[in-house]
């Protein structure tokens, strides 16, 4: 149980970095991004090819991310210059990407075992100190991610997502920035891609599949746990509800009557589960406030009445 657990820990570490990714385009941009898919791939897929070829597994890492920032770019082009509405963009993308991944790496999947890579000294240390170093790296990249956000180009790609009409009549320039966030979404997709390519010991052009929801799900959960009241505090719970949702992942697994195929099902009720309890909280909240006003009128008419 504890290995699940600690395991489950280091992969919603990992994966945090994506979730932080779908948080850009889905919180602050509003934008819904289906290039996700194909760019988780796509740094996998560099990161694999470069370091079987010998590459210094640290430079093709950074690869890895340039590669998803691009393919992030493609996809803000196509919906800013070209005018594509901005789901079908994503669609676009992430089919182009699938021919793309198996282009760069020559064959469906590319194996990393025996070979040296960036987790490679971590993975023969006890689960303790890789979770260690795992969680200080991604708190590394979410205070990075906290301080542009607060920059003036960060708080232009946030005012983007909350009024362009009004960011555009202070002459900031919004498809830029689209691009700009869309870009940097999928380069730390595509970053998340190519360390959990080495974890694995493998990239396979079909790893992607599902990783949007993947990523709401854990936005969802963060945002039920802490909220989204200050930006450093939202990109927090994105992290927390990456490590919840694999923890609850791994310990729905190890109920006999689910299967391994039974993923998309677990994250589909999470998701739901986590939709509907803020829901339900907000709902609760407005009933007991009205409760509240509706006693004190009957109070201060009972008191009217008194001195009449």
């Amino acid at each position: 149980m504890l290995a699940s657990i600690y395991g489950a820990i280091v992969l919603g570490l990992l994966y945090a970095l994506m979730a932080l990714g779908v948080y850009i385009t889905f919180r602050i941009l509003d934008f819904p991004d289906l290039t996700v898919d194909g760019s988780f791939v796509t740094g996998g897929a560099i990161c694999a090819t470069m370091i079987s070829n010998g590459y210094n597994p640290y430079l093709a890492t950074l690869a890895g991310f340039a590669g998803g920032v691009i393919a992030g770019i493609c996809t803000g082009l196509l919906h800013t210059k070209g005018k594509i509405n901005g789901l079908l963009a994503g669609i676009l993308m992430m089919i182009a990407l699938y021919s793309i991944n198996i282009r760069i790496m020559g064959s469906p999947n590319v194996s990393l075992l025996n070979i040296k890579t960036v987790v490679s000294p971590l993975l023969d240390e006890k689960i303790g100190v890789y979770i260690a170093v795992a969680g200080v790296a991604v708190l590394l990249i979410k205070a990075l991610l906290d301080l542009f956000l607060h920059t003036d180009l960060g708080l232009a790609l946030r005012a983007t997502g909350d009024n362009a009409r009004m960011i555009r009549s202070f002459g900031a320039n919004t498809d830029r920035t689209k691009i700009l966030g869309i870009g940097l979404s999928n380069g730390l997709v595509a970053l998340s891609g190519a360390l959990l390519a080495q974890h694995g010991g493998y990239t396979d052009v079909n790893m992607g599949v599902g990783m949007i929801v993947i990523g709401l799900a854990s936005v969802i959960i963060g945002e039920a746990i802490f909220g989204m009241r200050r930006v450093w505090i939202a990109t927090l719970a994105v992290v927390v509800g990456s490590i919840v949702y694999r923890i609850v992942y791994a310990l729905a697994l190890r109920v006999e009557w689910f299967d391994s195929s039974d993923l998309k099902l677990i994250t589909a009720v999470l998701v739901i589960i986590a939709l509907v309890i803020p829901q339900v909280r907000r709902a609760m909240k407005q009933k007991s406030v009205a409760r509240k006003r509706t006693l004190e009128l009957l109070g201060q008419s009972a008191g009217k009445g008194g001195r009449a």
